[in-house]
């Protein structure tokens, strides 16, 4: 995403001062130097900008010979530095606004509809609604203002879709789905699928059992590459607002994800489960069906969750997944259980060898 970040300005050249005033940052070295590319860390090279977010890279920064390097308002240099300097409060989030600004520069807009689109005729489009070539938009559907529709995505009747929403190429989105303003729904996600339900019988076999509910999901939502959201049973699914989904992603059918909550991928939710706000999900975790999980919630890679999580703000590893320190605590005597195990044993024989004499 750095590269996105600086592809605008290689096309122009940007001085420290006005980087500094757009970012409400302050300059210590040369205002006027200006940069046209962008650069890592540890390459650099004139007229180049890069930034130090993690102090691990510290060490290049002494080396570097960008012209411009973003740092924290409370880095204190150990040695001399070339570069100018620009102190901002956040640099990740000095990077987010300018790739909001920017970064637009590499997705390219459209709008109209492609000749080799299929758009229902009873289907309703905002202003400036772009369509693209091979995509599918059925009856009955409403897509807002300067929202954009790649090409070869299918959208099922009575989908609705809010404003300025991208959805790229090979999404499907299934019929009923609800999608807010301001969303970004990347390739291949499919959302509205049935959820995996099924009534065993007496013969043993598995009565399918209809999804007649469907997904809604609230404002500023990005969903990755690949993930799948399930329709629910009866009711919604609830992706709530603000919400950042990764790639090859599982939510299964009547989930409800809170406000804020992030997700890293490979992640799978199970039917019913709900998940709070402002929460922290890492990669490959696994959560069983009909949980309740507190606000505020951060759960480490490929941990396991079996149980409800009632008190928020936890910091939770492992599988079954428990407190975080309590995880690592534990995980340094597991390590050394063998050596337990043998001293043990030893001390095992000395007592029956004491008690037998």
């Amino acid at each position: 995403r750095t590269g996105k970040l600086f592809s605008y300005l290689c096309t122009m050249q940007l001085s420290a001062r006005a980087l500094a005033a757009f970012l409400n940052g302050t300059i210590e070295g040369d205002p006027s130097v200006e940069v046209n590319r962008p650069s890592k860390i540890e390459e650099g090279g004139e007229g180049s900008i890069s930034f130090l977010g993690n102090p691990k890279y510290e060490d290049y920064a002494y080396q570097s010979t960008a012209s411009i390097l973003l740092v924290p308002n409370d880095f204190q240099p150990r040695l001399p530095l070339t570069p100018t300097l620009i102190r901002v409060a956040n640099v990740y989030e000095a990077v987010a606004v300018l790739l909001e600004r920017f970064g637009a520069q590499d997705k390219p807009s459209f709008s109209g509809i492609s000749a080799h689109a299929a758009v229902h005729p009873e289907a309703i489009l905002g202003k400036e609604v772009g369509i693209g070539p091979f995509s599918i938009v059925e009856e009955n559907c409403t897509i807002g203002d300067y929202s954009q529709i790649y090409g070869q995505v299918y959208i099922g009747a009575g989908v609705v879709i809010g404003r300025h929403v991208r959805v790229y190429p090979g999404a499907r989105i299934l019929a009923n789905t609800h999608i807010g303003d301001h969303c970004i729904i990347h390739a291949n996600v499919v959302i509205g699928g049935d959820g995996f339900g099924f009534a065993p019988t007496a013969e043993g076999e598995y009565q399918k059992i209809n999804h007649v509910g469907n997904v809604v999901i609230e404002d500023n939502v990005e969903i990755g590459a690949n993930t799948t959201i399930d329709r629910a049973t009866m009711g919604s699914t609830l992706i709530r607002r603000g919400v950042k989904l990764d790639n090859l992603i599982q939510i299964g059918h009547n989930v409800e994800i809170g406000e804020h909550t992030v997700i890293a991928a490979q992640t799978g939710i199970a039917g019913s489960t709900k998940i709070g706000k402002s929460c922290r999900i890492g990669g490959q975790v696994g959560f069983a069906g009909h949980l309740n999980i507190a606000d505020g919630t951060q759960i480490q890679a490929q941990s396991g969750i079996g149980s409800s999580i009632k008190k928020p703000n936890q910091s939770l590893f492992g599988y079954p997944a428990i407190p975080y320190q309590d995880y690592l605590r534990a995980h340094v005597v597991f390590k050394q259980l063998p050596d337990f195990f043998k001293r043990f044993i030893q001390l095992e024989k000395k007592i029956n060898n004491t008690e037998g004499s």
